[in-house]
């Protein structure tokens, strides 16, 4: 594995806000506070042993303020993106004589305010927006109007994700609460119309003493007070758990609040069944690997029981978690890459690549070498993989969430195959002085009844 940030021109030295890597192709677009949208080619320095670099292929200039997310159709066709003011686009690819173009195919126009996070359904018919109105709205794609309009939160929507299974969409908002809602379909003169009811409303968890003298609820994310205007949540590629950044927990009623991220099963989200490790910052934004890998079987100890592998990055203010579902210590951590926070992360859809964007006016693109991360393999066909917790687990002790693992000082960027081990690969860049503390012992979530200490929930398929 190696890489690093790319110090080239991406959008006039202004912030980027949002990238994302097409699904096919591979190219990479990036969004900014130039009010542009630009595509690279992004090319690996392999022989040379140096990091990956990207070449400047194209821009799309439409928008009117700066860009704070875009993300390209499961099909690649498209790319809905999304700016300060409210303004929500639709790209549409066109080949030419000069190869492929992107030209404005539609304006979907309803929010107020800004949207600063969208997603795809899975077949590409919908897609889903989230605004600083306190809004998310459905979209119909094909017919450019508001399917519907979820506008429960009472603060801005900081992050939406679209279950690929099709059957939830989750959003997290600066209002402190993560909203699931269910897909119930309404019948209209003969035909079912998809329709989303709010099942859950995740706010706060019951926290008590060692000696159970003391009880309080204490909310599960940061307040409005977060330094950064994103909190992208996203499910696993199965649909087997939903993932949420900006979490906060306390040990303890008198304890301080440790940063994490949570780990929602598809069995139960009405409550968090893992936390990850705390971080010396925020989490900001959470994205899988696209790709499903073979079991090493290299730790007994994970508590994701499932039949493959995925790979998912953790992002915090200032640092990159890289985790697997069969392993509870990081693969990989990095830190100090940027002077100012990220904004967002992106997989290449044949995972060979990782991409952070930072309000610095840089981004960092990770390279892992040929079976790095493993042997892909395919996801189960014809099965719907969902979770569910495996009784025996409500048996384990809270200290098997402890993940031991140190960040050295290093300040070179290292190239190891101990992503197969629980110890993880440590980068560190040179270009901050940032320090980035070791993660913590990840107490379990307590939830009622109030006697009650809930462990760690095991995620089988």
């Amino acid at each position: 594995m190696k890489g690093g940030t790319v110090q080239i021109n991406w959008h006039d030295t202004k912030p980027v806000l949002t990238l994302d890597f097409h699904p096919f192709s591979g190219l990479l677009a990036t969004g900014g506070a130039d009010f542009d949208i630009k595509i690279w080619q992004v090319d690996s320095e392999e022989a040379q042993n140096k990091i990956p670099t990207a070449s400047y292929q194209t821009s799309l200039s439409y928008h009117s303020s700066a860009v704070n997310v875009l993300r390209f159709a499961p099909s690649g066709e498209l790319i809905a993106s999304g700016a300060d003011g409210g303004e929500l686009i639709l790209w549409k690819s066109h080949l030419s004589d000069a190869g492929q173009v992107w030209k404005v195919l539609k304006t979907l126009s309803f929010h107020r305010k800004d949207v600063l996070d969208l997603q795809w359904s899975r077949n590409g018919a919908y897609l889903i927006s989230g605004s600083v109105d306190n809004s998310c709205i459905i979209w119909d794609a094909e017919k450019g109007s508001v399917h519907q309009i979820l506008d429960g939160h009472q603060h801005y929507v900081q992050g939406v994700a679209w279950d690929p299974l099709s059957k939830f969409v989750a959003s997290l908002s600066s209002d402190r609460t993560c909203r699931i809602y269910v897909n119930k379909p309404q019948k209209a003169k003969g035909v079912e119309k998809m329709n989303y009811a709010c099942q859950h409303v995740i706010v706060k968890a019951e926290q008590q003493s060692a000696d159970d003298t003391k009880c309080l609820k204490s909310h599960l994310f940061h307040d409005e007070t977060l330094p950064s205007f994103f909190r992208r949540l996203a499910w696993s590629p199965d649909g087997s758990f939903l993932l949420a950044p900006a979490g906060l927990y306390k040990c303890s009623p008198d304890s301080e609040s440790i940063n994490t991220a949570y780990v929602f099963s598809r069995k139960d989200l009405s409550r968090p069944a893992l936390q990850l490790p705390g971080a010396s910052k925020p989490v900001v934004a959470v994205q899988f690997c696209p790709l499903a890998f073979n079991l090493r079987g290299s730790n007994s100890a994970g508590f994701f029981k499932l039949p493959y592998r995925l790979i998912f990055a953790v992002v915090t203010l200032n640092s990159l978690y890289i985790y697997d579902t069969e392993s509870v210590a990081p693969l990989a951590i990095l830190a100090g890459l940027h002077y100012a926070a990220i904004t967002d992360i992106a997989w290449s859809p044949d995972g060979k690549y990782l991409a952070l964007s930072s309000q610095d006016g840089y981004c960092t693109l990770v390279e892992f070498q040929s079976d790095e991360l493993g042997t892909p393999i395919p996801f189960p066909d014809g099965k719907t993989t969902s979770s569910h917790v495996d009784e025996t687990s409500s048996q384990k002790k809270p200290e098997a969430m402890v993940a031991k693992a140190s960040v050295k000082d290093s300040t070179v960027i290292l190239e190891s195959n101990q992503t197969a081990k629980d110890s993880p690969v440590v980068l560190r860049n040179n270009q901050t002085d940032n320090k980035q503390a070791s993660p913590v012992a990840s107490t379990p979530v307590s939830s009622k009844p109030a006697k009650r200490r809930i462990t760690p929930m095991a995620i089988d398929p």
